[in-house]
């Protein structure tokens, strides 16, 4: 009998391509393939890559360049964001011997095999934008850690003038409910007990549906399988927030009281420009219902520095708007143009060096925020859900995401602990 091949995955970006590569690595191994590290000698390396910064792009070419270096022999796979809105790029780094878009993820272990054993290269990029459906990848259970990433949907129709998304993913396709709670019912036998909804834009769900079925009817019934005790939410559009979405979400009993809200900027004028669909003052009254709604909330956000036209007065409203919200970690990025992007040509691009003092002062609040919020909880009881361990020492996270590390001689892994 052949020995069966091993394949590693390098994923990059976020959560959905996190999905994505499980979904993939469950296909492999329902063909008797090995899933392995990339240090292990692997035979096929897929390589799913990001575009949401020039940061990724860089990262996802150096990853591909020198994926070969833990086996000459083995066949590299690009696939992934940047390989779908960067394709004459891609086709020029020699070290990849297929490249493939997101659309074909589904059918990764056919194009694996039709390239070994029928020598037939594909390199072709399926236009997303002719997506009308939900593009189904089966059941998946493959899983590395004790909770598990549910993909509920793909796409995203907002168009901010920063950013390539909709053009790597396409617009809203919204998953089947029937398949999304299969999924989970299988997930909750593998004894996990914790899943994240996550998707390109999951406050989107259901809009193509014909008929009404929206998210928080979606979480509503995943609040009913057994097994599951946790329901972390992705990151979240401040419009789906309402009076009605958050008084129907804190009667579900396993949400976890921590919520990524998409900010970018706490400027009117700017959020104007990128063209995010809310004010300060909307976004304000959001945060204002989630901390009556739950209690020891925990609200983490984006935030986007020296974005085109960003003065030194745009700056300190976003500035003075996180002091008063006092989020308990913000992700500081600093806007770089991107090909393609109508933010790419607006006039008055900020000063690099002007860049990275506001990263910073926003950076040390956040620091301070973080550090703050943490001594409210120094002397409280917490339940923990304890993931891996390291030296002795387990690491695991609250319902609203403090990391907490915790040195025990048991076998903690997966199991729920009051310290």
């Amino acid at each position: 009998m052949e020995k069966s091949k091993k394949v590693a995955f390098v994923t990059l970006g976020c959560k959905v391509n996190q999905y994505e590569s499980n979904a993939m690595a469950q296909k492999f191994i329902d063909n008797n393939y090995e899933i392995c590290d990339i240090e292990n000698n692997p035979d096929i390396i897929i390589v799913n890559t990001c575009t949401v910064t020039n940061i990724a792009d860089r990262k996802s070419r150096q990853i591909l360049r020198k994926a070969k270096e833990t086996n000459s022999k083995a066949i590299v796979v690009a696939c992934g964001c940047y390989v779908q809105v960067a394709k004459d790029k891609v086709d020029n780094i020699e070290e990849i011997d297929l490249s493939i878009g997101n659309s074909e993820k589904k059918d990764i272990v056919s194009i694996v095999e039709n390239y070994i054993y029928q020598n037939e290269k594909i390199n072709k990029i399926y236009d997303v934008n002719k997506e009308k459906e939900f593009s189904e990848m089966g059941l998946v259970t493959f899983t590395e850690k004790t909770r598990a990433t549910i993909k509920i949907q793909d796409g995203c129709n907002n168009f901010c003038t920063y950013c390539l998304i909709p053009y790597a993913r396409g617009r809203v396709r919204s998953r089947n409910k029937e398949n999304i709670i299969k999924e989970v019912e299988e997930i909750a036998k593998k004894d996990i007990q914790e899943i994240v909804i996550t998707g390109i834009h999951i406050a989107s769900y259901g809009l193509d549906f014909s008929y009404n079925y929206r998210m928080i009817d979606l979480l509503e019934d995943l609040n009913k399988i057994e097994g599951i005790k946790r329901i972390r939410l992705g990151s979240l559009e401040p419009s789906l927030i309402t009076e009605e979405f958050t008084k129907r979400l804190s009667k579900l009993d396993k949400i976890c009281n921590h919520f990524h809200l998409s900010l970018q900027s706490g400027c009117d004028e700017t959020l104007k420009r990128m063209n995010r669909k809310y004010t300060t003052d909307e976004f304000r009254q959001v945060v204002n219902r989630l901390r009556k709604a739950f209690k020891d909330v925990n609200l983490t956000t984006d935030i986007i520095v020296g974005f085109p036209g960003e003065t030194e007065e745009e700056f300190e409203k976003t500035y003075n708007f996180l002091k008063e919200i006092k989020f308990y970690k913000m992700h500081i990025f600093k806007y770089s143009p991107r090909e393609g992007t109508s933010a790419s040509k607006m006039p008055n691009q900020v000063d690099g060096n002007i860049k990275e003092e506001r990263s910073q002062k926003l950076i040390e609040l956040s620091d301070k925020n973080q550090e703050e919020y943490n001594k409210i909880y120094f002397s409280k009881p917490q339940e923990v859900l304890f993931e891996e361990q390291k030296d002795g020492v387990w690491t695991g996270y609250t319902s609203n995401y403090v990391k907490v590390s915790y040195k025990s001689d048991e076998n903690l892994e997966n199991k729920f602990l009051e310290i």
